[in-house]
């Protein structure tokens, strides 16, 4: 008999970091997975309000400082793709972190992912449309293409896809004024609030860490703190 495998809907997989969703809000992204495991639903998937919903907590801004929203985020990208450089040695365990696994793959999705939906929920709010409704599934699910081997053509793809997103980031919030990032458009965290949520993807890749010992393993690297 064939077994049919459960994928977790939007409100079975609720994401975290203390910031539930709301009505037409983006939530942190995921990749719209198909079959797998669910990992639970305690990681930094989150969205672009603080706007209560979904019965996860009270919302927590992101703290910022005055580093540069822009340069914080193409140094997270480095930091994800100096990881990322070592996981062709991945064994193919995936690595839990809090209630929730994590693979090569998984973790640079989740990355893109939230770049993406971030980036659009930003454009929206900046031309004054409302952002779209939240239909990811994110880290709650593990998809097949989660689990495929991390080979040196991922590594390439990752480079391109990543590099690309965080200079249209750093454009972007490089365009602004110091006004539109304090004081922006929409409704939601301010653009500085999110580009400070949106370095803290990081977690993904430190969940899979540095695989560069011979005969690393995902299963067992230093776990990072969740943020």
């Amino acid at each position: 008999m064939t077994e049919t495998k459960h994928v977790p809907t939007t409100s079975e997989a609720p994401e975290s970091l203390g910031v539930p969703d709301g009505p037409g809000v983006q939530r942190g992204p995921g990749g719209p997975g198909t079959v797998g495991t669910t990992d639970g639903p305690d990681s930094p998937d989150s969205p672009g309000t603080p706007d209560s919903g979904s019965g996860s907590g009270p919302a927590e801004t992101p703290a910022t400082d005055d580093r540069d929203p822009a340069r914080l985020l193409t140094a997270m990208v480095d930091r994800v793709l100096a990881l990322a450089a070592t996981w062709t040695a991945w064994d193919g365990r995936p690595v839990p972190a809090g209630d929730r696994l994590y693979t090569p793959h998984k973790a640079i999705r989740r990355v893109a992912d939230h770049m993406v939906d971030h980036l659009a929920e930003m454009e929206a709010r900046l031309v004054g449309e409302e952002t779209q409704p939240d239909h990811w599934h994110a880290s709650a699910t593990t998809t097949a293409a989660d689990l495929a081997p991390f080979t040196g053509a991922d590594l390439d793809e990752a480079r391109s896809r990543l590099t690309r997103l965080a200079r249209i980031w750093a454009n972007r919030l490089d365009a602004l004024t110091p006004d539109e990032l304090d004081r922006s458009a929409g409704t939601g965290w301010t653009f500085r609030q999110l580009a400070f949520h949106l370095a803290e993807s990081v977690y993904y890749a430190d969940a899979v860490g540095d695989l560069t010992a011979v005969g690393a393993s995902a299963s067992s690297p230093a776990r990072p703190t969740k943020p």
